[in-house]
């Protein structure tokens, strides 16, 4: 029989006791070989299930199933997904009751962490971890993401990373830097240096906006935790998500005036300081597009597009460039991101199959393929994303040095989601630095 999975991007011609698959991925050429289909033809799953629980509905439900299908047909197993909008809370339920899926796809490492300290969820190998630093770009960083205490206190490699968001990027208009004859910084260095000279070409450089309703002060945590990942070793990250060294500490302060030198300037931000508070961020970029532009640059994660005018073409009418990393502090190239890591709650035979699965690219080119997705996977034929934006966004991801989850993400709610935004808040109203962080310390240790 033939099988579409992915029209005119992935086509996989089968027949029983067929000679060989064809699999044709456009516009490059794909690395998955038909010896790499018969690996996995070779592990006979049939008769297996595997069940799958995650966070993607929608497109991103479909997107998934189609990368599946793939294995599906190789192997004979069949794979169940099921997504919630609520699979926070329904994996907490599932887990603690004995009805967990065989695999969980986490949105946020911290909820899989916990379930690990519980004995909820299955270790991986060590080779499993040894491969994913191997083969993951920045390797060491994900195995740590993926690394959790279990129920006896020691360190286990739980899990691998499915599909990541970025960051760590700055967006403009060609048109206005080609006019205004400025060049694309790669370093914070010159990224201060055309800040100032765009205000001395009498523009503004900057449009930054830290409203979002009831969670207000968001996107300045970004910020904050873009800027730690360049003025601080990433182990100093890492003991300030987990609160090892208070929030108060002075390279958290450093990272916070870093931010300030941007966000509390009056020359470098549309509106001046005063408006930071109050423009929401889906509202923010808007400067970019206005004639005259209201501001060179704006520094927002992957999704920004979508608030773009109607009509915006990506890599045309805006482009972006990666947020760059001090020079003089020589700490490579730092992204900050988000993802997703699937893990066993229910081990199985085929459970463990499908990680494997994921190893190979071609779990990710489909998906690749279908757009949104990046991969940290540096196996993968780059020539099958969607787009050049989306192709830009991997070269960027797969060339860090250092990568980090949104460290907010991983603190308690209470300050990730409550005393770190209504700080930053504070901060860009003219509260010190040094206040604000002791403040959101002295609430974290009224939580603990």
């Amino acid at each position: 029989m033939k099988t579409n999975l992915l029209t005119g991007v992935a086509v996989i011609a089968l027949s029983a006791g067929a000679a060989q698959a064809e699999l044709m991925i456009a516009p490059g050429e794909g690395e998955f070989t038909w010896e790499s289909y018969e690996a996995l033809k070779s592990m006979d799953l049939s008769g297996e299930t595997v069940t799958v629980f995650g966070p993607w509905l929608g497109s991103e439900k479909d997107r998934f199933e189609a990368a599946m299908a793939y294995f599906e047909e190789a192997t004979g197993i069949d794979v169940q997904y099921s997504g919630s909008d609520s699979f926070e809370q329904q994996i907490l339920i599932d887990t603690e009751a004995g009805s967990a899926p065989n695999i969980a796809v986490f949105p946020q490492p911290g909820l899989a962490a916990n379930l690990a300290s519980k004995g909820l969820l299955a270790p991986l190998e060590s080779s499993d971890a040894d491969w994913v630093r191997d083969n993951y770009a920045a390797g060491q960083s994900w195995v740590d993401l993926a690394t959790y205490a279990d129920q006896d206190g020691n360190d286990q490699f739980y899990g691998l990373f499915y599909r990541a968001d970025l960051k760590s990027l700055v967006w403009y208009v060609p048109e206005n830097f080609e006019d205004a004859g400025y060049e694309i910084p790669t370093t914070m260095e010159e990224l201060q240096a055309l800040s100032d000279q765009i205000v001395a070409d009498g523009d503004t450089p900057w449009c930054i906006g830290v409203g979002s309703g009831s969670a207000t002060g968001w996107p300045a945590t970004d910020w904050v935790e873009d800027m730690l990942l360049r003025t601080a070793e990433p182990s100093v990250y890492d003991q300030w998500v987990a609160n090892e060294i208070p929030f108060n500490d002075p390279a958290i302060i450093k990272a916070i005036e870093a931010f300030g030198s941007f966000a509390r300037n009056d020359d470098y931000v549309a509106g001046g300081a005063g408006a930071v508070a109050s423009t929401d961020f889906r509202d923010s970029p808007k400067g970019l597009f206005e004639s005259p532009p209201q501001c060179y640059m704006h520094r927002q994660a992957s999704f920004i597009p979508a608030f773009f005018p109607e009509g915006t073409v990506v890599g045309e009418d805006a482009d972006f460039f990666y947020f760059p990393a001090f020079e003089a502090e020589d700490l490579g190239k730092p992204v900050l991101g988000a993802g997703t890591v699937m893990t066993i709650t229910n081990d199985s035979k085929g459970a463990r199959a499908l990680l494997e699965y994921i190893k190979s690219p071609i779990a990710h080119e489909i998906w690749m393929a279908q757009g949104g997705f990046l991969t940290p996977h540096a196996g993968v034929n780059a020539a099958v994303y969607q787009n050049d934006a989306q192709r830009k966004m991997g070269d960027i991801l797969l060339g860090a040095d250092t990568f980090r989850f949104d460290g907010s993400d991983l603190m308690p709610g209470a300050i990730g989601a409550g005393a770190f935004w209504t700080g930053m808040v504070d901060y860009v109203g003219g509260k010190d630095a040094e206040a604000v962080a002791t403040d959101i310390q002295t609430t974290w240790d009224g939580i603990k």
